[in-house]
């Protein structure tokens, strides 16, 4: 929305000094009547408002004023001079109303200078209506200037009105025009109204002497819209290309991830001699970052340095963010040092995006280290610091850094708030979470901000004060799907699934369409509410009604739906007919639910997949352990109990030690037919095998002893009669 001006027209003119009233016939000087020393008075006038010391210049004016006629040439090249963009507003006030007494506000020379002042104060309203109110709107050169200030400004939308109206008025647009739309229908995504400037464009456009940036700005265009082949056919067919050209495909490749045809352009960049600078590599790594591919982040960097490529902020940037992505820490350490012998890590942003990466790795002492060691802290970097903390789920340290926030004065903004209510939340803290409540009540620019509101439904939800949470819920005026399913999920939680289906309906009913997260919280609320019938049909119509494809989380409360309620076989049925490998979570759901419901059988088929998942995992084998505790099955239990011992022992974590007697290692893969199989899925060299026979969930194991540097090895007599080889 364009902003408003505070100067309306109609006032301005009651802004005008009194020394700057026009004069009938001015003094007459023998001094000035020099033409040579009115120019240089003109000179002078110039140079002060490009330094820009406007006292000075208003001073110069005033006298050039006093001795040459308002209507003079010299008169408007001094007011043209003084229309600068660097002019205070209050100034541009003044000679706005002075060029109105003057009888110029129809001047061409002046009304452009002036859209471009109002426009570089944000006043685009303004700007607009001076362009409307003058003579010069058949002018292609005043649609220009206001077609410019809006593209500056980001004003895409009326950008293209401007243009459709300069065309209907017959105005024949340029180059300039040309590249400006365009730059606006990439910006807006505006495919349909770019094809159709595109094909009533003057083809003469492209072959004058801006010809390469309207070029440029079309091929920019398409990439933008995801027209990669038109872009490709234009590009191809560009009598000229310079780097924006080629930057252009190389960024719409990349962020496609079409990492062939991206390295294929850098390719022929360089065999057309065309110079492939540090942006080219940066537009590469971006759109990595854009895809997800994090490690080519990092191998585009690296890669830049082994070809001499200078690396800048924004390289920095990129990798840090890349690595916070990743959890690459000490890449990212690698790449601190970097910048700081580069001298690239004075920049904010990339100190804040160095406490962020410090903090998803995990080095929180490093990450407070560099704050504390920031002689100025914006909000921003506030901010910063206390999201890290909390995507650790450190509550103490991140209240503490709120306090010390607050006693440097900085005031916090929605942002703060939500990232601590947001882990209050996690952390079932309502002490804390109910001291921030108080602090939004407080203050007034807090209150009903939907995002904080939200914040508080879902801590109250999670913490078990779901009163509360529906007396927020009912005092709110807007509500969006997170409000929902925070109050959905809370009623679950206690068991009242009624009542989040009675929400959910309600959310439907206001239009609002729920998504993968509210569609976990209405089927876990089925689930711990026994609704096995309204799960069901939530779940069959998840694709169907409201196009949501099921995730691994949607399966897993169908699982935990399902065991529940004791039918073990339908959700044995939704772990087999998963369109993807079930995760060791959801077969410890229902290995759970065997042991709740006695079914060792069904049982045991979980625990022989859970552990070739994760054979390594301890807790897996107490969940195998208490299935046999509460079945009575006393045999198989105390196998299970002796291979925990033996884990615990053990000092490689893919391995279990079975064996104690000889001080041998025995790895025990609890999961595999054969020992060729085993050999197949694990490459490691063996130097001793011990194999005998034992009947666990009806599987053949094999018992591999490993080398690891131990001079005696052996197995343990009580399994029978082993076979070294």
């Amino acid at each position: 929305m364009l902003s408003p001006s505070p100067f309306p027209l109609s006032i301005l003119q009651k802004c005008i000094p009194n020394s700057w009233k026009p004069i009938e016939s001015p003094p007459n000087s023998l001094h000035f009547n020099n033409q040579s020393l009115l120019n240089t008075l003109l000179s002078s006038i110039t140079t002060f408002a490009s330094q820009p010391n406007f006292s000075k210049a208003f001073n110069n004016y005033s006298l050039l004023k006093t001795h040459v006629p308002s209507s003079s040439l010299l008169i408007i090249q001094a007011i043209s001079a003084l229309l600068s963009p660097r002019l205070a507003p209050r100034y541009g006030e003044l000679l706005h109303a002075h060029i109105i007494v003057l009888g110029h506000q129809q001047n061409p020379v002046l009304v452009p200078k002036l859209v471009h002042l109002y426009s570089s104060f944000g006043h685009l309203n303004e700007a607009h209506l001076l362009f409307e109110d003058s003579s010069y709107v058949g002018s292609v050169c005043s649609w220009n200037v206001l077609i410019s200030a809006y593209l500056r400004h980001g004003f895409y939308w009326e950008l293209l009105c401007a243009y459709k109206q300069m065309v209907d008025r017959g105005v024949r647009p340029d180059s300039f025009t040309y590249t400006s739309v365009f730059k606006a229908c990439g910006c807006e995504f505006d495919l349909g109204f770019g094809r159709w400037v595109h094909w009533s464009m003057d083809c003469r456009c492209l072959r004058r002497r801006r010809g390469l940036y309207v070029h440029n700005a079309l091929v920019s265009m398409y990439v933008k819209c995801g027209q990669l082949n038109v872009a490709r056919s234009l590009f191809e067919k560009m009598p000229v290309r310079d780097v924006v050209s080629w930057n252009s495909m190389i960024s719409g490749y990349a962020c496609k991830g079409m990492w062939e045809e991206a390295f294929e352009m850098i390719e022929r960049m360089c065999a057309e001699n065309a110079k492939v600078n540090v942006v080219t590599w940066n537009i590469m790594a971006r759109g990595c970052l854009r895809t997800g591919n994090y490690k080519g982040v990092l191998g585009l960097i690296a890669r830049m340095r082994s070809r001499g490529v200078s690396l800048d902020s924004v390289t920095v940037l990129t990798g840090l963010v890349a690595c916070s992505q990743a959890g690459f820490g000490k890449l990212g350490k690698e790449i601190h040092g970097f910048a700081v012998r580069g001298c690239h890590d004075g920049a904010e942003n990339v100190k804040n995006a160095m406490i962020t990466m410090y903090s998803q790795c995990k080095y929180l002492k490093q990450a407070y280290k560099l704050f504390c060691s920031m002689e100025s802290k914006s909000l921003i970097t506030w901010n910063t610091m206390i999201a890290g903390c909390a995507c650790l789920d450190r509550l103490e340290e991140t209240t503490s850094i709120f306090r010390e926030m607050l006693a440097f004065s900085f005031e916090p903004n929605y942002v703060t708030i939500v990232t601590i209510l947001s882990l209050c939340a996690r952390m079932v803290n309502l002490r804390h979470g109910r001291e921030l409540h108080c602090y939004i009540l407080r203050r007034e620019t807090f209150v009903d901000y939907l995002l904080l509101n939200n914040a508080l439904v879902d801590l109250y939800s999670k913490s078990g004060k779901i009163l509360e949470a529906q007396r927020l819920f009912e005092f709110m005026d807007v509500k969006d799907k997170v409000t929902y399913t925070s109050l959905i999920a809370g009623y679950g939680m206690q068991g009242k699934g009624r009542t989040s289906l009675k929400l959910f309906e309600e959310m439907k009913a206001y239009g609002i369409k729920p998504d993968h997260v509210t569609m976990v919280a209405i089927l876990s609320a089925c689930s711990h509410s026994g609704l096995v019938s309204q799960g069901e049909m939530l779940f069959q119509n998840m694709a169907g009604e409201y196009q949501i494809n099921p995730r691994m989380e949607h399966f897993s409360c169908m699982v935990e739906l399902y065991g529940r309620a004791g039918l073990l076989i339908q959700a044995k049925q939704v772990i087999m007919e998963m369109p993807f490998q079930p995760s060791p979570a959801i077969l410890a759901i229902l290995l759970v639910a065997c042991r709740i419901n006695g079914n060792i059988l069904i049982g045991e088929w979980a625990a022989d997949y859970l552990l070739q998942l994760r054979p390594e995992k301890l807790e897996f084998y107490g969940l195998i352990a208490n299935m046999y505790s509460n079945a009575s099955s006393w045999s198989k239990l105390a196998k299970v109990t002796t291979l925990m011992k033996a884990l615990c022992m053990g000092n490689d974590p893919f391995y279990v030690c079975a064996d104690a007697v000889y001080g041998g290692y025995v790895a025990v893969p609890l999961a595999f037919d054969s020992f060729e199989e085993y050999t197949g899925a694990v490459e490691l060299q063996f130097t001793v095998y011990v194999t005998f026979q034992w009947e666990l969930f009806g599987k053949t194991l094999i018992t591999v002893l490993v080398n690891h540097g131990v001079e005696h090895v052996g197995a343990s007599s009580q399994y029978g009669a082993s076979q070294q080889q």
